[in-house]
């Protein structure tokens, strides 16, 4: 096994992890002002393994790429890191949309509407930040020909996503059905 892996392609993954920990640290501010109004966490068993998830994806991207001497090829890598901009735009968009109800977990905040400004006011994507997730999965990878990374994230994300949006989606029903009086509404 030979390493080759494009320098830019490295700084593309670094600034991808990079953005993690800004979303993280997002995150951990938006649970303290969900908490500090009542929020409830739901659902957090799935969450390790969403962390694990998305630390292999950049773990896969850097390997496979560097280890099996995966090559760029411009037909493929430029699109897909087009859609990798696309995709980090869609999350951001949502993050700003969502404002302090958004969060890496589930914490939902009794009393609160559901949000409707911003992606979220597009009935047909219910979950447009997992469109982002999804998105960035495949294409990531893809950029420098890192498909089995590609393929092993897509399948894990969807199982996991099918656990992490139910779950969501239960928690969301059981305080829209049951509102606080009194709440401050989004």
């Amino acid at each position: 096994m030979s390493w080759h892996l494009s320098s830019w392609y490295l700084l593309l993954l670094l600034l991808v992890g990079a953005e993690r920990i800004a979303e993280l640290v997002v995150a951990r501010r938006n649970a303290r002002w969900s908490m500090a109004r009542g929020g409830v966490l739901s659902g957090s068993g799935h969450y390790p393994w969403m962390v694990l998830l998305h630390t292999g994806l950049l773990a896969g991207c850097l390997l496979e790429a560097g280890l099996a001497d995966r090559p760029f090829v411009p037909a493929l890598g430029w699109p897909m890191f087009a859609l990798v901009v696309a995709a980090q735009g869609l999350r951001w968009w949502c993050i700003t949309a969502l404002g302090p109800q958004w969060n890496t977990q589930v914490i939902v905040v009794p009393g609160l509407s559901p949000v409707t400004r911003g992606p979220y006011r597009l009935r047909w994507l219910r979950h447009p930040n997992y469109v982002a997730v999804a998105v960035e999965g495949a294409a990531l990878p893809l950029v420098h020909g890192a498909w089995v990374t590609a393929l092993v994230f897509t399948v894990l994300n969807a199982a996991l996503m099918v656990v992490r949006i139910r779950c969501e989606e239960a928690a969301l029903a059981s305080l829209v059905s049951t509102p606080s009086p009194g709440r401050a509404r989004a």
